[in-house]
């Protein structure tokens, strides 16, 4: 199972690999699902690249394929549809949906209301730098006195407040506006997603640059992980989800899809 690194010392792959949070020893046994013959999956469009609208109609994504290997491995049918993402809650509460796809972060506060499978994908913080930075390793000392730019008001700004109080904050309205700063030389480091940051560094605007370090999942700012949502009153529903996700941890059905989607290492 991929652990969470500590609050200021990252967990670091040296080379590329494709992430397990499947327990390996875990021997899960196929729930009775009854007479269940099918799941509704549901999700907005616009969570690239775990899913968004596809060109033909539709959602295709990490999550969708993932979804749909779920639902061969149990053995049921398989609807996935479309829906803003403020109306998500309400229309699995409402009955009309099993499944909620990796749109609802994973927290103490999400739990309240709602039940998780377990996480099939985390959300890991990254730093990045000018390919010729001599910043490669970005730390608590490495960055002291040195300007990092992140996202106003996000996670990653209070993780920063937090961890790395010698550096020099500097906040940027999105993304897109942080890594142009990044790679006009006016901060030293970019801090923001690491999925995000790793399709702008395959892209051909980000050739200039490349990640810092290795990933931060401290789960207290960057959540629990990505996971399967569903209503409390279906314990049932849980456990065929986390036997069919630990079947595909195992079959290296889930490593597949990792490489298919995310061709630049996010961990």
């Amino acid at each position: 199972m991929l652990a969470a690194s500590s609050c200021v010392v990252p967990c670091r792959a040296e080379e590329p690999f494709t992430p397990n949070f499947s327990d390996p020893q875990a021997r899960l046994e196929k729930p009775d699902l009854g007479a269940r013959q099918s799941l509704r999956f549901i999700a907005d469009d616009d969570f690239p690249p775990f899913h968004s609208a596809a060109p033909g109609g539709g959602l295709a994504g990490f999550d969708v394929d993932l979804a749909r290997a779920v639902c061969e491995t149990l053995k049921l049918s398989c609807t996935i549809q479309a829906r803003r993402y403020d109306t998500l809650r309400e229309t699995l509460e409402k009955g009309e949906a099993d499944v909620i796809l990796g749109s609802i972060r994973v927290d103490a506060k999400s739990r309240e209301t709602l039940d998780f499978s377990q996480p099939y994908a985390r959300a890991p913080a990254r730093f990045a730098r000018l390919r010729q930075s001599p910043l490669v390793e970005a730390t608590p000392e490495t960055l002291r006195g040195k300007f990092v730019g992140v996202i106003a008001k996000s996670a990653h700004e209070a993780y920063l407040a937090d961890f790395f109080k010698a550096a020099t904050r500097k906040p940027y309205p999105s993304l897109e506006a942080l890594t142009a700063a990044l790679k006009a030389g006016e901060i030293d480091v970019a801090f923001a997603d690491g999925t995000a940051l790793s399709f702008w560094l395959q892209s051909g605007d980000g050739q200039c640059c490349a990640f810092s370090g290795g990933p931060y999942l401290e789960s207290r700012y960057f959540g629990e992980g990505i996971a399967f949502a569903l209503k409390k009153d279906d314990p049932a529903l849980r456990q065929a989800l986390d036997y069919a996700l630990a079947q595909l941890f195992a079959r290296g059905v889930a490593a597949d899809l990792y490489l298919k989607y995310f061709p630049v290492n996010v961990y």
